[in-house]
């Protein structure tokens, strides 16, 4: 009698895969303007509808370039791993718990520098950057998803994995709580609705 093979994760693959091709087109996105900027400063990029919803301030910022190149390509980069990592594991692939461990780190690891681009953004600059806000979306849901299936699958040892296993299905609503926070936080303080209603 054959074994049977294991059960692929479509769902969670499928979050990966598309988490991750969201924030490479936005960081991709973003590359582009940062070109077009870097070219002409006062090119007119398709990102700018208003002096609150634009990326302009964002690119020409310290804080667009945090560790001294534009921070874009950083995406470039990282948003690749949730790809592969997500096509391999509809291949068939299984990972060890080190990979795991380092992956979910990464991740978390995005999702504070994401935080902290929030704060800058919301507080500092007073904008909202479309493509940023991509990025920051993508970053929360792949960040839940795949947190709350590592603590489920004992990645992180025995003691969390029935928390992770209890709050897995929640992923949708705990990821909309999270941007609801954001929105609220956004809202009170730059009155984001003022400037909709006109």
């Amino acid at each position: 009698m054959t074994e049977a093979a294991p059960r692929r994760p479509i769902l969670f693959a499928a979050v990966l895969i598309v988490t991750g091709l969201l924030g490479l087109w936005a960081s991709f996105s973003l590359t582009i303007d940062k070109i077009l900027v870097l070219q002409d400063p006062t090119a007119d990029l398709d990102c700018n509808f208003s002096i609150l919803v634009q990326c302009s301030a964002n690119l020409e910022s310290w804080q667009g370039s945090a560790f001294g190149f534009p921070n874009p390509i950083i995406g470039l980069m990282g948003f690749v791993a949730p790809v592969a990592v997500g096509v391999a594991l509809l291949a068939g692939a299984r990972f060890d718990r080190w990979l795991w461990i380092a992956f979910n780190i990464g991740v978390a690891g995005a999702l504070a520098f994401c935080i902290w681009l929030m704060t800058q953004s919301i507080f500092n600059l007073g904008t909202l950057c479309p493509w940023c806000m991509l990025t920051w979306a993508t970053t929360i849901l792949m960040f839940w998803t795949l947190t709350l299936r590592n603590l489920g699958a004992g990645v992180f040892g025995a003691g969390p994995k029935r928390l992770g296993s209890t709050l897995l299905p929640w992923v949708p609503l705990i990821t909309i709580v999270s941007y609801l926070i954001v929105a609220i936080v956004a809202q009170l303080r730059l009155d984001v609705i003022s400037y909709l209603v006109v």
